[in-house]
């Protein structure tokens, strides 16, 4: 029974130590980008990121630790006391009622303890009723484009930077000649839709990956907290061509994005409404 104790005080000191160490990964990971032997997710710049990361670091992982290192234990258990040696004689025992119920419930109430928190996830990144802006990716082979709907129609296509024009800082297979720009602390729909195949519009560091189809919108959003350069790929088998359409958005400041509209010859939703305010003035006189 001493034995017992000391084996299962030392597994949960393994099982503490694993979850720590797996979930402090991410930490160190470089932001927006996948990292080169990085085994974590990666560092978070949305809030459904930062609520799937808590999902899987602080439910998931211990879950698997503890179901990892129980299987393990009941598998040494099962040579060690239950080979030829230990059991000449073995035993002829085929049902055991109360371990065949815990074994079917345990399972149970481990899925019910994770669905009800990964339901109210689901529900808070399908989408919102508070969009602020509306973002539309049409994936083709193998290309995106892109529209602002709201702000003037501006549509432009993005495509891969070859490696011989790369310049220094962009990563190779992840850069474009026109990446997305988009304002942080903003409500965000994001439509896509494809021309030709199912692709899949994927950005890590948002917890976003919504599947592209053709002669259909599919919709979600996202509201980035963090200035920075954010990188993805199309994540669905869309032809050889497949792993050269990538996704590089910028994200910054309101003022910054309201200056890069503009010098995309687009409007922000209030410019529509100043400016007959400004023709009025204009006319007599007042400032």
């Amino acid at each position: 029974m001493k034995k017992t104790l000391n084996f299962w005080k030392i597994s949960s000191y393994v099982s503490a130590f694993l979850t720590v160490a797996l979930t402090a990964v991410p930490a160190f990971a470089t932001l927006g980008q996948p990292e080169p032997g990085g085994i974590g997710l990666q560092a978070g710049a949305s809030p459904m990121k930062e609520k799937m990361a808590y999902f899987h670091d602080s439910l998931l992982l211990p879950i698997i630790v503890g179901i990892t290192l129980f299987v393990f234990a009941l598998l040494l258990i099962v040579i060690v006391r239950f080979n030829s040696k230990s059991n000449p004689v073995p035993s002829k025992t085929t049902h055991n009622t109360l371990l065949e119920v815990v074994w079917t419930l345990i399972p149970v109430l481990i899925l019910v303890v994770i669905v009800v928190p990964s339901m109210k996830m689901l529900y808070y990144v399908d989408k919102t009723t508070e969009a602020e802006m509306t973002l539309k990716a049409i994936g083709s082979q193998w290309y995106w484009s892109y529209e602002y709907p709201d702000n003037g129609g501006i549509s432009f296509t993005s495509n891969l930077v070859q490696d011989k024009d790369l310049k220094p800082g962009q990563p190779r297979l992840l850069a474009t000649d026109n990446p997305v720009v988009l304002p942080i602390d903003t409500n965000i729909k994001i439509l896509t839709t494809a021309t030709d195949v199912i692709h899949s519009w994927a950005i890590p560091a948002f917890g976003v990956k919504l599947d592209a189809v053709p002669g259909r919108l599919n919709e979600t959003w996202v509201r980035i907290d963090k200035e920075g350069e954010f990188y993805g790929q199309c994540s669905q088998l869309c032809g050889q061509g497949h792993a050269y359409m990538p996704i590089e958005i910028h994200a910054v400041s309101k003022q910054a994005f309201a200056e890069w509209v503009h010098k995309q010859g687009g409007k922000m939703p209030g410019d529509a409404a100043a400016a007959p305010v400004q023709s009025k003035n204009k006319k007599t006189g007042e400032k």
